[in-house]
């Protein structure tokens, strides 16, 4: 059942506010009434898996970018405005995401929605949302589908997509392991596809000498782990969710197979990896490969990571501080952004002339992508690697060009104004 969710433990809407700024004069004077809008208040929605095969690495999103706005509510508010933040359960199930996003739209009247989760659940709202003019503001999953402006003018992404990801990690692979054989194992829909795809344009279309796939309705990998093993395969990609990495890390040493492991940033988050692989974590996730376009949760040294964490003490209970936590405030200060840019009477389609506008800078460690023609979020990465329970970017940061990936030595996104963005 769909379930209206405030931090995401409870059942309540939770009303929060963000702060307050400037506004771009073009996005301030509205048409007609905007639904989920009144003098006082905002209203957004979200679906999330607060229950079901991804819950465990990804129900703590949603809860931390409620925080971040209960931290800008103490800031002032955004044009005197708060916001109502309904979270709702979709179980990562196509058909429930399809359920719960009507609510939202048809009963709960929301202005937009943030950050929905998930390629074979969002993909399942595209149309419902864009057929309705609902802002559709950085669904949280790298399918390239999210970046088609011409045919879902409301709708962007927020993290690298899937192709650009396999193509760094191709990158790498290529520079780092030269003449390994290199396999994949994938989910068995868009996520898998695309960064195969990826991999291929850099390594080649030969350059894979097993491709294996799985379903998150089947949590038994073990012939898929033995097809890899047989082939040889030295290093090993996945395009997998936080769990079945651990599940395929742990089987494939149950069969004493140790190639090197090389992950999506969707699924190589440290914190709940080593949660699922207990005691053997820091051997087994010692060396681990992967990508990351947002600062990780484990470089304190950081001021984005300081800050978050901060707000994680403060408004989200001192729960585990990990990637999807991050992830969470980083999307809650890029809605922040919008909002900020929409201007004091902002329209749904003010809303999306703002994100397009370019003046969206985020939190991350490469730029996002966003303007009229270019609808996807951060176009590259940089490369993480897991040393001594420490997963940071210790590599080169990459960014897509065309067919190819280069790299990029501009500095990051520097923390400005305690995290309250304003213009």
């Amino acid at each position: 059942m769909a379930q209206k969710h405030s931090r995401v433990t409870t059942a309540s809407t939770i009303a929060i506010a963000v702060a307050s700024a400037l506004v771009l004069s073009s996005c301030s004077t509205p048409s007609e009434a905007q639904p989920g809008l009144t003098d006082d208040t905002i209203k957004l929605g979200t679906h999330q898996p607060l229950t079901g095969p991804a819950a465990a690495s990804y129900a703590p999103i949603s809860a931390a970018t409620a925080a971040y706005f209960d931290y800008v509510n103490d800031q002032g508010g955004i044009h005197g405005r708060q916001i109502e933040y309904i979270v709702k359960d979709d179980g990562y199930n196509p058909a429930n995401t399809q359920t719960v996003v009507r609510e939202l739209v048809l009963e709960d009247e929301v202005f937009a929605i943030v950050g929905g989760l998930g390629t074979p659940t969002h993909s399942a709202v595209l149309d419902f949302l864009n057929d309705n003019g609902v802002p559709d503001l950085f669904a949280s999953s790298g399918s390239a589908a999210w970046n088609q402006p011409e045919k879902y003018p409301g709708t962007f992404g927020f993290q690298i997509d899937y192709v650009t990801e396999g193509m760094v990690l191709g990158q790498h692979i290529k520079d780092e392991f030269p003449g390994a054989k290199v396999c994949l194992l994938g989910q068995d829909d868009e996520f898998g596809t695309d960064v195969r795809a990826g991999l291929e344009k850099i390594l080649g279309s030969d350059g894979l000498t097993e491709v294996q796939s799985y379903s998150v309705s089947n949590q038994d990998i073990t012939a898929q782990i033995i097809a890899l093993q047989t082939a040889g395969c030295e290093v090993n990609v996945l395009a997998t969710i936080t769990g079945f990495t651990a599940i395929a890390i742990g089987t494939a040493a149950q069969l004493k197979y140790f190639p090197q492991w090389v992950s999506s940033s969707s699924g190589a988050d440290y914190g709940p990896l080593a949660g699922y692989l207990g005691d053997a974590a820091p051997f087994l996730l010692e060396g681990l490969i992967s990508d990351n376009y947002l600062p990780s949760a484990t470089e304190t040294d950081d001021k984005w990571i300081q800050l978050f964490q901060e707000i994680n003490e403060k408004y989200n209970g001192g729960a585990e501080f990990t990637g999807s936590v991050v992830y969470g405030m980083a999307l809650g200060y890029l809605v922040a952004e919008a909002l900020v840019l929409a201007g004091k009477q902002p329209t749904r389609e003010g809303l999306i002339t703002a994100v397009q506008s370019g003046e969206i800078k985020g939190s991350g460690l490469v730029p996002l992508a966003f303007s009229k023609n270019d609808h996807n979020g951060y176009i590259g990465a940089a490369i993480t690697t897991v040393k001594d329970g420490v997963q940071a970017a210790t590599g080169k940061r990459w960014v897509r060009d065309g067919d190819k990936v280069v790299e990029y030595d501009k500095p990051p996104v520097k923390l400005v104004s305690g995290g309250v963005p304003s213009h």
